[in-house]
């Protein structure tokens, strides 16, 4: 990795995000804002089965109301499409965008209205009459587990789609030596991202260019690649705009299937076609649900609360159908054993089918459930000695002195200090004093107490986890590219090919280029070309962008400065290690003459006579960059995972009223080392919306399903989202502890927050209430459970 410059003149800096302009004055162009003419709009029609057989549909009543133009089956669509892509080999769980045969589950799409409008095609779909036969069906995973379960697919066999377990040192010899172990079960509750903008997508099909055209809110690594692969078109048939603003999404926002079925309608009718989800849509069948998981866990430890190994089993729920909902377990592999010296691990990941929802990416994809698994872990540990968390995470993390870290399961940790950090964060807090604070809350009648957690971001996205779980996928790369192109008149326009999805990769280019070619970042001009006109890249998923995509920038700019440099030296007629590059000028000290930035773009463009021999005129570069320590496969079970390990420690002082349950936040601290920040701005707001993402896992969204199989969290009237009541003033402490692999020693902060805060406010609560002699042991921790926990403990201490 070529090293950046030693200290920074625009990254780090406190610089306005350039794309805030646009969406503060609310000129943002989403995909509802795309008008095409003639266009048609789509509303679905839901399964209220979870599972059923379809015996018929009737669509004639629909198709009499004038400006109704279509009905589409799951019959018509699976004939003239291919299934969906699955991320394991399974090849017999086939996916379709609209139900073929069976329903799966309740809300499903069975059939698909077009009409001139949304709300006449929302009419029309109440008039479709579906037959069904009611079937056998299974929401629980453990019980999906039984070969004796209702089959979701039953040509697949089983309702088990990835049962593997990994042994990663002597798990065995480690547990007979240790003097202590435990263990315990704890549970993470259904829940997702749910951004403010549901899934949209516009498509247009041109027969005499045989082209399709596409705007949708996306954030999904080969996306026209799988369009293709569905509709059976050639993948340079497809043409996906990329200049579409999104309106959040941290993984949800994949829409192949709402791609497939606008796509399909746009050529089988000749005319544009949107499908925007309503909120119904997208909570019951818009493929958004998160992780639903179970963790049982043992550890094995010393009287010093040192944890020598671990035994992990994590069970998914995934839903219907397979998506890339079973690779969620393979990413923690990455982080295994967090930031610990844990030196040995049995991991068994279990992903089962269930008539539930489909699970898809949520950001962190998986790491956040696991973090809270091993933070639980800690905690117990340190119960079980008599000794204060945070000294028990004190002896057992890695030295600063020990990175590269290489862990049980094949990752080496770049770099980290994590005591100090630590340190830092209780300096700040003074921890004695928030311990008083804690003591004085429950001398005045209320349950206080203080939850911590420390934590790893892995970032870069490897996708190594893929053929680890599937032999046959045998993909090494996860690459990302940037191209810039100086005009004549000696402007800088940079192109990335990736979709906006709110992470301010404008803001995150400019600078980079800025930094190296030493001008003004803000005369930078960053666009995205239509998918036909871009490079490699796999989209801003795993924390990868400033490492990738600020990565690739890097390296394109400093082929363009070589450029610029070789061009001068040519003229001074000197070697190019000799000439001097400052702010866009180059000179030669030996005499003092320069050369500055218009002179050079003009001998680019204009004087090809005074080019260096074998030289292209022009100014344009390009680089496409492989995932720093990527490209190999993995062996024997083990497998570098991502280059990158960022670090959080959150500590967390919780009140809750025992008369109602309700907890409050009085204090919210987190130390946070991403490496070299490259903006301040972008890096705080992804770790204050992570966290407030992570008080609504810990306390209050979750998809619930009643014993008949049935949604019952459908709108924000029943899936709370935290608020500015929930959501305390964030104190963030800030380390920079610089990655060896990065230009700039950036590493990811995309998930920030969100990984750490759900097991901190985990630990409050049961600090809170462990006077009482309890404790909760699944997340969301929901006002009711405190309520109805807190007065069976006070009756039965009266009756004793």
């Amino acid at each position: 990795m070529s090293p950046g410059p030693a200290s920074f003149r625009f990254v780090s800096s406190h610089r306005r995000v350039r794309e805030d302009r646009r969406f503060v004055a609310g000129h943002g162009r989403f995909v509802a804002d795309v008008a095409l003419e003639g266009m048609l709009h789509v509303a679905t029609l839901p399964s209220p089965y979870p599972a059923a057989r379809i015996l018929s549909i009737d669509a004639s009543a629909a198709l009499a109301i004038p400006g109704v133009h279509y009905v589409l089956t799951g019959d018509e669509l699976a004939a003239a499409t291919d299934p969906l892509m699955n991320g394991l080999d399974t090849p017999k769980v086939r996916r379709h965008p609209l139900a073929v045969g069976q329903a799966r589950y309740s809300g499903e799409w069975v059939a698909a209205v077009v009409a001139d409008n949304r709300a006449l095609a929302e009419d029309a779909a109440e008039l479709v009459r579906v037959s069904y036969e009611p079937l056998p069906f299974i929401t629980d995973a453990e019980d999906a587990l039984s070969p004796d379960s209702p089959p979701v697919h039953p040509a697949h066999g089983s309702n088990v789609l990835l049962d593997r377990t990994f042994v990663w040192g002597e798990v065995a010899q480690h547990f007979a030596e240790s003097p202590r172990q435990l263990s315990f079960r704890v549970s993470w509750g259904r829940n997702s991202t749910v951004p403010i903008e549901t899934f949209g997508v516009a498509a247009s099909w041109n027969p005499w260019r045989e082209m399709l055209d596409v705007w949708a809110s996306i954030q999904m690594p080969k996306y026209p690649d799988q369009i293709a692969r569905a509709l059976r078109i050639p993948a340079n048939g497809v043409r996906v705009h990329q200049d579409v603003d999104v309106g959040g999404s941290y993984g949800v926002k994949r829409g192949i299937k709402q791609t497939v079925l606008v796509a399909h309608l746009a050529r089988r009718l000749g005319r544009p076609v949107r499908l925007i989800e309503d909120r119904l849509e997208n909570m019951g069948g818009g493929d958004a649900h998160g992780p639903e998981r179970i963790f049982d866990v043992e550890v094995a430890f010393n009287d010093d609360g040192i944890v020598r190994s671990m035994k992990m089993r994590a069970l998914d729920n995934v839903g219907a159908y397979a998506g890339r909902a079973p690779f969620q377990l393979g990413k923690p592999i990455g982080a295994i054993v967090g930031p610990y010296r844990i030196q040995s691990v049995q991991y068994r990941a279990q992903s089962v089918t269930t008539n539930k929802a489909v699970q898809e990416a949520v950001r962190g994809f998986g790491q956040s459930p696991t973090n809270y698994a091993i933070e639980t872990a800690m905690d117990k540990v340190a119960a079980a000695t008599g000794l204060e968390r945070i000294e028990v995470r004190r002896r057992n993390f890695i030295r600063k002195d020990q990175f590269p870290y290489l862990i049980p399961s094949g990752s080496t940790y770049d770099s980290g200090d994590y005591h100090t950090v630590v340190d830092k964060v209780l300096a700040h807090i003074d921890f004695d004093s928030m311990k008083r604070e804690r003591a004085r809350l429950r001398d005045n009648g209320l349950l206080a107490g203080i939850g911590i957690a420390a934590c790893l971001e892995p970032g870069g996205a490897n996708s190594a986890f893929e053929p680890l779980l599937n032999e046959k996928n045998t993909t090494t790369t996860w690459m990302d590219s940037c191209r810039i192109v100086v005009d004549a008149l000696g402007f800088v326009t940079v192109t990335i090919h990736n979709t906006s999805s709110g992470q301010g990769h404008e803001t995150l280019v400019a600078t980079v280029v800025g930094e190296v070619l030493e001008i003004e970042p803000d005369l930078i001009r960053v666009i995205r070309p239509d998918s036909l006109a871009c490079l490699p890249s796999n989209s801003p998923v795993g924390s990868r962008m400033a490492i990738m995509l600020g990565g690739a920038a890097f390296h394109a700019s400093q082929k363009l400065k070589a450029k610029l440099m070789r061009i001068a030296a040519h003229q001074f007629k000197v070697t190019e290690d000799s000439v001097v590059y400052a702010s866009g000028s180059t000179s030669n000290p030996d005499d003092g003459k320069q050369l500055g930035w218009a002179d050079l773009v003009n001998i680019a463009h204009r004087n090809y006579h005074l080019l260096p021999e074998g030289m292209e005129p022009g100014l344009e570069t390009t680089h496409v960059m492989q995932v720093p320590t990527g490209g190999r496969l993995p062996k024997d079970g083990r497998v570098q995972m991502y280059p990158c390990h960022s670090f959080e420690f959150h500590v967390v002082l919780m009140a809750i009223d025992p008369a109602i349950g309700k907890p409050e936040i009085k204090r919210y601290v987190v130390g946070h080392d991403c490496g070299t920040v490259i903006n301040p701005h972008i890096v705080r707001g992804m770790t204050l919306g992570g966290i407030a993402h992570g008080i609504g896992a810990a306390l209050l969204e979750e998809f619930v399903y009643n014993g008949d199989g049935q949604l019952v969290t459908q709108s924000f009237m029943d899936y709370p989202l935290p608020s500015s009541q929930e959501v305390p003033a964030v104190e963030i402490v800030h380390h920079c502890t610089p990655s060896p692999y990065t230009v700039f020693g950036q590493k990811g902060s995309g998930e920030s927050g969100y990984l750490g805060a759900p097991a901190a406010i985990s630990g409050a609560i049961n600090d809170c209430v462990a006077p009482l002699g309890f404790s909760f042991d699944k997340l969301p921790i929901r006002i009711s459970a405190i309520g109805d926990a807190i007065a069976a403990a006070q009756q039965g201490k009266q009756g004793t």
